[in-house]
């Protein structure tokens, strides 16, 4: 165990491998900013603008986990959930939103999503989703 950055609050355990992140966001500004929060906190990313961009890169089961924003020009965050979990994706997702709709977080629900977190961010609180999505995921029992 060690920890990153100067606060004790944050001490990660991390495995061998930096646990993947694909970060779907349609704003630059938040992409790079989530990119740098998430790659400090020792993960490794891929920022994608689109829901399409995500659908045409190449998946190879490496993803720990996906940060997708609600609401983007091309699909919303819960269709494009739908639209990977057809695709056999079973990666876990946090769905991140800077809208007011009560409705948002049902509606993950009902698609599998059980990690929402309001626009702005906190730091820990987003990294804390992250990391407890990827580690309830792994926990599950794997079919033979």
């Amino acid at each position: 165990m060690f920890q990153i950055g100067s606060q004790s609050a944050r001490a990660v355990t991390l495995s061998a491998a930096k646990p993947t992140i694909y970060v779907v966001d349609d704003d630059v500004g938040v992409l790079g900013s989530l990119r740098f929060l998430l790659e400090a906190d020792g993960f490794s990313v891929r920022t994608f603008r689109s829901g399409g961009a995500v659908l045409s890169a190449p998946n190879s089961g490496e993803v720990d986990c996906y940060l997708i924003d609600y609401k983007m020009p091309d699909i919303n965050g819960i269709d494009l959930v739908g639209l990977l979990r057809r695709r056999g994706i079973d990666a876990p997702v946090v769905l991140i939103t800077g809208y007011p709709d009560k409705n948002i977080a049902a509606r993950a629900a009902v698609a599998g999503v059980k990690h929402v977190m309001r626009k702005p961010l906190l730091d820990d609180s987003l990294i804390k989703s992250i990391r407890g999505a990827i580690e309830e995921h792994r926990s599950l029992p794997r079919g033979t």
